[in-house]
């Protein structure tokens, strides 16, 4: 670190700074976390996972210091949906010792255009900007700025007003979580209220968060990713991208399971494993893929989205979330038997019936901010709290399984899957 002439401390933005990221590329302006490493991102040439895998949800600058007053240079990158109402700025979470301290945004950066309807894309370089916290209270402190989970973030320069150093390890468990866009974030408040981040908050876990949106398909490299990063607990939530991509039938489908899940046991073979099931979507629970974007909404300034697949295509294997639920449960119970850590999670008990009726999904695919921390506390509640599987080992019983065949059922409240 060095200090400036007007008397700032410049740090250098290193990995021990830096925490949920599995990946920093240096670029001409600084660092860009990546949630995917290098190997897997070299396998799969899609736009969308290359988008989503560079945005830093869950990604956090963390250091100790006696500073009162921040500054973060970066390089945001700006998505433009041609003929969508604009979207808002990314936003930055400042925790001082936990606590959310102040939000900001920064201006300028890239911009990244995309017409949905044609798959157009044009890039445009813009400036670097800065983002200025100050005020924070005196004295030794541990903060934390979570970068925007929607907005690529090239890290450029951080100052303070006292010198930084990293923050100590707590002691914390790490909680490796996979997902859709409602993992990454979809349309949360902000990037430390996205229901991962509440969930760990509420469960005192360390996140990180490969909820890659439109991109939970199973990918051999994501489960590899999964396989290769430490964690003590470890979650998949499986099935709307499936639907939404229509990208496999059921013949390929369970068997893609089962491999997804027998890399994950190849690096963490004891690790407590909780598959998740879809949250409710109307529009998905009985009818199949693909999911398109309703341009005639577009065009009012509403974004809609439809299911464009017909619910007599069942018959020949098209998934709907119904199926693949049914499938995962029977998967988990039969893996159960031999693997006491593993456990199931119907995705309602987060969100279902009653849910929707009193919050529903404004796109017809994405949960909104409230509905983020509704999910957020009831997997806490679910996996964290004392019996739940991210808070001990499994009970023993009936050939090493949960007595419901590893299934979290009967839990409380959350009995009816929210209804």
């Amino acid at each position: 670190m060095h200090t400036t002439d007007h008397g700032w401390i410049s740090t250098p933005v290193t990995a021990d700074l830096l925490r949920g990221a599995l990946d920093l590329e240096r670029t001409a302006h600084g660092l860009l976390p990546h949630r995917l490493p290098a190997r897997a991102r070299a396998q799969c040439a899609d736009g969308q996972l290359a988008m989503v895998e560079s945005q830093p949800s869950g990604v956090r600058l963390v250091f100790r210091t006696e500073a009162t007053a921040v500054e973060l240079d970066t390089l945001p990158t700006k998505r433009i949906y041609v003929g969508a109402p604009p979207r808002p700025e990314g936003v930055y979470d400042l925790l001082v010792d936990g606590r959310l301290a102040g939000q900001a945004s920064v201006a300028g950066g890239n911009t990244l255009t995309i017409d949905m309807a044609t798959g157009a894309t044009e890039h445009r370089p813009g400036p670097v900007g800065t983002l200025r916290f100050t005020g924070l209270p005196d004295g030794v402190k541990d903060v934390e700025i979570w970068l925007p989970h929607k907005e690529t973030t090239e890290l450029v320069a951080l100052r303070t007003d006292a010198p930084v150093e990293p923050a100590p390890d707590r002691g914390r468990k790490v909680w490796l979580h996979h997902g859709s866009s409602i993992s990454h974030g979809s349309d949360a408040a902000s990037p430390s209220t996205t229901w991962p981040a509440l969930a760990a908050s509420l469960g005192g876990v360390e996140l990180i968060n490969l909820g890659l949106g439109g991109s939970a398909l199973l990918d051999p490299f994501t489960a590899r990713a999964l396989r290769d990063t430490p964690a003590d607990l470890i979650s998949v939530k499986i099935g709307i991208n499936l639907v939404n991509a229509d990208l496999m039938r059921l013949r390929a489908f369970t068997p893609a399971v089962h491999g997804f899940l027998d890399t994950i046991r190849d690096g963490h073979p004891t690790a407590p494993l909780l598959v998740v099931s879809p949250i409710l979507c109307p529009i998905h629970e009985d009818t199949p893929g693909p999911t398109f974007m309703d341009f005639t909404e577009l065009g009012a300034g509403r974004l809609r989205f439809r299911a464009a697949g017909d619910p007599e295509e069942r018959a020949s294997g098209k998934l709907t979330l119904g199926v693949i639920r049914d499938e995962l449960a029977g998967v988990v119970a039969q893996r159960a038997v031999e693997d006491p850590n593993l456990y199931y999670l119907d995705g309602r008990d987060l969100y279902g019936r009653a849910d929707a009726a009193e919050l529903p999904l404004p796109d017809e695919l994405h949960p909104d901010a409230a509905t983020h921390r509704r999910m957020g506390e009831r997997f806490a509640e679910l996996a964290f709290t004392a019996d739940g599987p991210f808070a001990r080992r499994a009970a023993l019983t009936d050939g090493g399984a949960l007595t419901d065949g590893g299934a979290l059922t009967d839990r409380g409240a959350l009995t009816d899957r929210g209804a």
